[in-house]
């Protein structure tokens, strides 16, 4: 006698009538292999740098109290602090508009404005100090510039400008990706609702770029902040006058002062630190912020 199979209300074969596959995950030794080496690769890395961050932590914590209570190490970090945050906010007032021309209008040239755009991140720092030096240095420009107060040539001026300099294009980088995730969709319908072009950006576009924004201005603070080569060149390493902590790290290793070298690459880490934990918080706020959009 032939089994009849289940029929479901609609009388159509139940699944209950199939028998279940069970899947097999099949262990080939090459995958094992596999795994193996990329464990070890990423422990190599891991051991490399966190080796290299803890020597530095561990031989600069002994005398780290007296190197920060010190007038030269104060005065650097007060001058890391206010060059890196004004370079980063004027940095943060050129890139968003760039970026949103760059995105959404039509441009000629844009993939060229692009690619010039993006040098600076691309050249070496003392390659760009050496830039901006020939550009403001002993030229109509420079004695145009100064002649007006703006000299960069050996002065704060010069290391915001440099860090301005080296900054920008990870900014707008930044900005242009979040601005192609934004729809113009949203500004026309917008503007059919009787808002011009300046209020649909300001309005509709601007808040929901703030995101990419707030990811950017660490980005850039955290590289502004540790920017050496392009300050050396253009605002030069004078103590207690152009001495940020990067420059401050190096006068003192040139003339043997471990103390307070260490001292001075410790606040950096630090401040790194400081940094990645921001970004990583804002990213947890943004991720769900990002979903309801």
């Amino acid at each position: 006698m032939v089994e009849q199979p289940r029929m479901d209300k609609g009388g159509r074969p139940s699944n209950d009538s199939n028998p279940p596959i069970r899947s097999r995950r099949v262990r080939l030794p090459g995958n094992q292999i596999f795994q193996g080496v990329l464990v070890t690769i990423i422990f190599l890395l891991l051991l490399l740098v966190f080796s290299a961050i803890v020597n530095v932590v561990w031989k600069g914590a002994g005398g780290l109290a007296v190197s920060l209570a010190t007038e030269e190490i104060q005065f650097a970090i007060r001058l890391s602090f206010f060059t890196s945050i004004t370079s980063t906010l004027i940095c943060i007032l050129f890139a968003i508009p760039v970026a949103y021309g760059l995105e959404h209008l039509k441009i000629p040239g844009r993939n060229l404005i692009s690619t010039i755009l993006d040098l600076p991140m691309s050249l070496p720092p003392l390659v760009s100090g050496v830039a901006l030096l020939l550009l403001l240095g002993n030229t109509e420009v420079g004695r145009s510039l100064a002649e007006h107060g703006l000299k960069f040539v050996f002065s704060v001026k010069g290391i915001i400008l440099a860090q301005f300099f080296i900054i920008t294009p990870y900014m707008i980088r930044v900005l242009k990706s979040t601005m192609a995730d934004i729809s113009p969709r949203l500004e026309f319908v917008a503007r059919t609702l009787g808002c011009s072009q300046w209020q649909a950006f300001i309005r509709v576009t601007l808040p929901l770029a703030r995101n990419g924004i707030l990811a950017g201005l660490v980005i850039c603070w955290a590289r502004a902040i540790g920017e050496f080569g392009c300050s050396l060149m253009l605002a030069g390493a004078t103590r207690m006058k152009t001495e940020t902590l990067p420059i401050a790290l190096f006068l003192n290793m040139s003339v043997g002062d471990l103390e307070m070298a260490m001292a001075s690459a410790t606040c950096l880490i630090a401040i790194s630190l400081m940094a990645l934990l921001i970004f990583e918080l804002l990213g947890s706020i943004i991720r769900p912020d990002s979903r309801r959009i």
